[in-house]
């Protein structure tokens, strides 16, 4: 069987392979899945998803003419973000990185203290990101943080401002790469080239499972990351509804990623808001983190939802496999979901607030407003095998009174085919073909 291309998902601990035709029809041909073998060779996890594949498809030989790949092994990829401020450069450096799919472990502010070095050396990421100061306004702090990290051997991305380029330069080290002012004004985002060129440093630094450096030797493009391959996606689906959420519940994390724009009446108070905007919630997952996220329910409420005791929980969720296969076992991980669901959010938009003026109480917008989302788009296992994952994101939204939410009447569609991450790095290449993958995997 020939096929155009297959796009192979290298997680932590699965490996998934999607083949595509790119051509006449447009089509998903169809997947295989192995576990990821991060400890022997990830080649060989990957040899017998393509094997996984062959034997859904019935087929004895398959041939592809291109070869594309996201990856997340090895633990993902890890990241420091160093600003001046907080609330300005060392956010718009986190919000390119969460943006491009990066696990951020420590953000400071202002000078690096010792001990902010110490948990550099700790955390081993595998880049540092450098910002600070608006364009040719103050330089010295993001100059003399780069010196700080500069001898630990990370790669370096500077993406503060520009006025310390040439003596950055001059330093003559290849694992600094330089690019624009992520903040170069007060209140504006400057996040697609630090997004680009962590993708380039991923691909140039991040193989540290065995067996990876031979993967980077075989694909067609650059190898990404899966949540920036998500993100991809939701930037593709954007070009669609003018306005998109996508909701994505795993196993360890809750990923939110939306790119909306604000209110007309609250552009200028939320001008310092992201307008593509991506949060992970490590803490909110149904499998490796199902005992944290049964934590954050009250004993009172537990009964409520599930009609069960936190102890008769416990051993349901202990015992019940990745994907739960007993009535009772669904059920409780609907619960989860829906929980997971609910703290995301809550997390990733803003809210109304009120505050205390000289004319009285006024009610102002504070986070990032989602209230002009037209659709929003569900991926994950958690959402795509709920029993009625759409009633559980409506129930989220009609509960909310303040939030900077999506309308409860928003329209919700599923990625049924399971390959939004998959098309978020074929967009790369074929953005045409993917968005044809995408309207059929949302079934409209």
């Amino acid at each position: 069987m020939n096929v155009d291309c297959l796009v192979a998902e290298i997680g932590s601990t699965t490996t998934v392979v999607n083949a595509f035709n790119l051509k006449g029809d447009v089509s998903f041909i169809g997947r295989g899945v192995h576990q990821t073998t991060v400890d022997t060779d990830v080649r060989e996890g990957l040899s017998l998803a393509i094997l996984d594949l062959k034997k859904n498809l019935s087929i004895d030989e398959l041939h592809y003419d291109q070869f594309f790949a996201s990856s997340s092994a090895a633990g993902g990829l890890k990241i420091t973000v160093h600003g001046l401020v907080y609330d300005m450069t060392a956010r718009a450096a986190k919000e390119a990185a969460l943006n491009a799919g990066g696990n951020i472990h420590l953000i400071t502010a202002n000078r690096l203290a010792p001990e902010h070095l110490e948990k550099i050396k700790q955390v081993k990421p595998n880049m540092i990101i450098i910002a600070g100061g608006t364009d040719f306004g103050e330089k010295d702090v993001a100059f003399d943080n780069l010196l700080d990290v500069i001898g630990l051997g990370i790669p370096i991305i500077y993406a503060g401002n520009i006025a310390n380029h040439e003596r950055i330069k001059n330093l003559n080290q290849k694992h600094v790469t330089l690019v624009d002012n992520v903040y170069p004004r007060v209140d504006m985002f400057n996040i697609i080239p630090l997004r680009e060129a962590i993708y380039k440093t991923f691909e140039e630094h991040i193989i540290h499972a065995k067996g990876m450096k031979d993967i980077f030797k075989m694909v067609d493009h650059v190898i990404i990351p899966t949540p920036g391959a998500v993100m991809d996606a939701t930037m593709l689906l954007d070009e669609i509804f003018d306005g998109v959420m996508t909701l994505d519940v795993g196993g360890a994390t809750t990923d939110v990623h939306s790119i909306s724009k604000p209110k007309t009446e609250y552009e200028r108070m939320l001008e310092g808001e992201p307008y593509q905007k991506r949060t992970v919630e490590g803490d909110l997952g149904v499998f490796i983190n199902r005992s944290l996220v049964l934590d954050t329910f009250k004993d009172f409420e537990i009964k409520q939802r599930f009609g069960m005791t936190k102890s008769e929980i416990l051993d349901v969720i202990t015992t019940e496999p990745f994907i739960p296969q007993s009535d009772i076992g669904k059920k409780v991980i609907d619960g989860l979901t829906e929980r997971c669901i609910e703290l995301a959010i809550d997390r990733h938009v803003g809210d109304l607030k009120k505050v205390f003026t000289i004319n009285g109480y006024k009610v102002i917008p504070e986070g990032k407003d989602c209230t002009q989302v037209k659709a929003i788009c569900l991926t994950g296992g958690a959402l795509l095998y709920a029993n009625d994952s759409e009633h559980i994101i409506r129930r989220y939204l009609s509960k909310q009174q303040t939030r900077l939410i999506p309308d409860v009447n928003v329209p919700i569609y599923k990625d049924h085919d399971y390959i939004f991450a998959s098309l978020g790095v074929l967009s790369r290449v074929y953005p045409k073909e993917a968005k044809i993958l995408l309207k059929k995997t949302l079934r409209i």
